[in-house]
């Protein structure tokens, strides 16, 4: 391990907006995490596979009455959002540390308001569909973690997965479907406020076309 790697983990381990093993509320926060953490009934929005928090400190400035969660199981990318979410002073952001097949042990039946997977790893191989952050049985997931008319949010840079994200999401039942293949020449480029992590503007500023697209859980 890199001495780098080593002072965040560090980090980690000081910081009280970083839920990880070792933690009380690492055994306890689920179903808790307004009574617990935030201390409010405020909405409550994840980012997974949030690598350095980029997009969750993003929404948090923007939204200070929405709580905010990024979930990772990289620890040193963690502490990156971590201290900058400090730095700013927000209160309404969080990191769990947590590898994302593990999120029904963390959170509630429907005690998510709105799930946001930017630009995760296509997994382009079929042999590694079932990695996926849209497969079936993360979709599964998901739908059970959100409140009724939950919203889901995929931002990617893969025409493959993003082609492939929408078939599931319209498989699994997800409902009112919204989507572009070309996000900041369209009309809801809005949805996004601009926010853009670091390989997104690199990807963005050689050309590449971003796709989006939002679904809802539908009611109950």
């Amino acid at each position: 391990m890199t001495r780098r790697k080593t002072h965040r983990f560090l980090q980690n381990a000081e910081s009280t907006n970083v839920i990880e093993v070792g933690k009380p509320l690492y055994k306890t926060i689920r179903g808790r995490w307004r009574q617990d953490y935030f201390k409010n009934d405020h909405k409550i929005v994840l980012e997974l596979a949030c690598g350095k928090g980029e997009y969750t400190v993003g929404l948090a400035q923007a939204f200070p009455n929405i709580n905010f969660i990024g979930v990772d199981i990289k620890g040193d990318r963690i502490a990156r959002g971590s201290q900058t979410a400090q730095k700013l002073g927000l209160e309404n952001v969080a990191f769990l540390r947590t590898d994302i097949n593990f999120l029904t042990e963390f959170f509630e039946l429907a005690e998510v308001d709105e799930i946001w997977i930017t630009f995760p790893d296509p997994q382009p191989r079929p042999r590694q569909e079932k990695h996926r952050l849209t497969h079936p049985r993360f979709l599964a997931i998901y739908k059970s973690l959100l409140s009724p008319n939950g919203t889901l949010h995929l931002k990617t840079d893969s025409p493959s997965l993003f082609a492939y994200s929408l078939e599931k999401v319209r498989e699994f039942g997800f409902v009112n479907l919204q989507f572009t293949t070309d996000l900041y020449n369209s009309q809801l480029n809005d949805i996004h406020l601009g926010i853009k992590t670091k390989y997104e503007a690199m990807f963005y500023n050689l050309g590449f076309t971003i796709n989006y697209l939002q679904c809802k859980t539908g009611a109950i």
